[in-house]
């Protein structure tokens, strides 16, 4: 992982193909300080519109440590840290440096923990949604972690009615009568 003292973060790109040193809004995150803001400059940042760029990739290995010692569930950690990798593979971002694919790797091996951690820790359905689109990312599944990822609740809908008659077959309410989430196993 590039350390904080590195001085490769002052040349490093972000979303906007203009150097982005995200290092300052990393630190605010660890601290919980100003996190909402926080969070909407490290989108704005780290992605625009499809584009990432190297910061990008060199923030994930820090966020993903972040969270790791975070008692909190942060959605945007899980959320953003996807629609990187995601975008890593879009033609013209750039590829990976090889002085970070080991810690960038290393980090998203750690998502399998972290997030199955988090997953049981929270019931947030956009918490939820974003763990779930990440752990699949974590495990190479990149079609099926960028569907989930991506999808809204409305979109993951549109699709299972057009799939599966979801709204005619498949009853939501019975769930709830039987004094079980909506989304909990039947016996």
């Amino acid at each position: 992982m590039i350390s904080y003292d590195d001085k490769r973060w002052e040349g490093l790109k972000g979303g906007y193909k203009i150097p982005y040193d995200p290092r300052p809004a990393l630190r605010h995150v660890e601290a919980g300080e100003d996190v909402e803001q926080t969070w909407e400059q490290l989108w704005e940042e780290l992605h625009h519109q499809g584009d990432v760029g190297e910061a990008s990739y060199a923030a994930v290995p820090h966020l993903v440590r972040i969270q790791a010692q975070s008692s909190k569930v942060h959605w945007n950690l899980y959320a953003l840290i996807s629609t990187i990798e995601i975008e890593r593979h879009r033609r013209g971002n750039p590829q990976l440096p090889a002085w970070l694919a080991e810690s960038y790797r290393e980090a998203w091996k750690r998502v399998i923990e972290i997030g199955t951690r988090d997953l049981a820790r929270t019931n947030d359905p956009l918490a939820v949604r974003s763990i779930i689109g990440a752990l699949a990312l974590a495990k190479g599944e990149l079609k099926l972690g960028a569907f989930i990822a991506q999808s809204d609740p409305s979109e993951i809908g549109e699709f299972l009615d057009e799939r599966s008659a979801w709204s005619e077959l498949y009853s939501e309410q019975v769930a709830l009568a039987d004094g079980r989430d909506a989304g909990a196993p039947r016996p």
